[in-house]
């Protein structure tokens, strides 16, 4: 079934290749793609407007979407970098690229997991967000750029990323919808989905193997269809809450990462969690089964991975225009 949905990627999935924005695009275009997502401002030459203009025109000619986006915007997060000046700065510059490049949005996320033992824990560091995106929004709305802020890498779980897009103004911020971050903050994809789908604006989409390992889970990313998400239901959910949106592949596979549930402090930062979101994960721990590694920072075993991606999401799930 032809879902007519556009389909990309984000260059991180093939992020050992080293590649620049232009060959990106080329690499892009040969594989008929329909986006790319660059979610990080050293993927550019520079960030002159010239520049950034011949990339959009680059774009165009191929028949590709930009969407542009950065790290961390996060004063107090442990993964903030400072390369790009303070937060303001940064996020500012990255919704002026944004803008030069036609993107619709400009993807930023919190931090990791570990900001949510961080002093005042998860909320003190999403005050510090809503505060930076706050100061940009002028600018934000001028350019016609949506600040697009992830679920990433176990920082926030969907129920806390809706507050704070409310807190903000879902007319000026948006999600990033992770599908693969969602298992690393203790939650089912398919939940983060019908949370986080009437706020996303962009995705960043992998599958996940969650496996029991005596008292603890095992998470481990995966190719798309090598896990465990039912995607043909997924994507039949997706259609419904983030109509227009692309499916921007993300693949991070070949390792896995142990979540301690049996050891007394694991809980402390995730007081917050809900049995009814929790179980979903557990579920999928009861029926998965453990994974070999891969090699997760080679870039021929990357570029393998996210074309086998892309071949399954157009052959088996309809997804793609062209």
């Amino acid at each position: 079934m032809k879902r007519n949905i556009p389909l990309g990627f984000d260059n991180f999935s093939i992020r050992a290749l080293g590649w620049k924005a232009s060959q990106l695009l080329d690499y892009a275009g040969a594989q008929k793609c329909d986006t790319v997502l660059f979610s990080d401002l050293n993927v550019y030459e520079n960030h002159n407007e010239n520049y950034l203009r011949d990339l959009k025109k680059k774009a165009d000619d191929l028949g590709l979407k930009i969407h542009a986006g950065t790290g961390s915007i996060c004063p107090t997060s442990k993964t903030y970098d400072a390369k790009w000046g303070d937060a303001i700065t940064h996020l500012s510059l990255t919704i002026r690229v944004a803008k030069a490049l036609g993107s619709p949005v400009a993807r930023c996320y919190l931090g990791n997991a570990a900001d949510r033992l961080s002093e005042g824990g998860i909320r003190a560091r999403m005050h510090d967000v809503a505060e930076v995106c706050r100061a940009v929004l002028p600018l934000a709305l001028d350019s016609g750029v949506k600040i697009a802020i992830e679920n990433h890498a176990g920082d926030m779980q969907a129920r806390e990323l809706v507050q704070l897009i409310e807190s903000i103004g879902p007319d000026f911020v948006g999600a990033t919808l992770d599908s693969g971050n969602a298992t690393w903050a203790l939650e089912d994809p398919a939940r983060n989905l019908e949370l986080l789908g009437p706020y996303a604006v962009s995705t960043g989409i992998r599958d996940s193997m969650v496996w029991q390992d005596k008292e603890n889970i095992v998470v481990q990313w995966t190719a798309m269809g090598e896990g465990q998400v039912d995607w043909k239901a997924y994507f039949d959910r997706f259609a419904t809450l983030c109509p227009g949106v692309p499916v921007q592949l993300e693949i991070i596979s070949g390792f896995a990462r142990p979540f301690e549930l049996g050891k007394s402090d694991f809980w402390a930062p995730y007081e917050d969690v809900r049995a009814h979101d929790f179980a979903g994960l557990m579920r999928l721990a009861r029926s998965g089964k453990p994974l070999q590694p891969g090699k997760a920072n080679d870039a021929e075993y990357q570029k393998a991975e996210l074309e086998r991606s892309l071949r399954y999401c157009r052959e088996e799930l309809g997804l793609g225009l062209k």
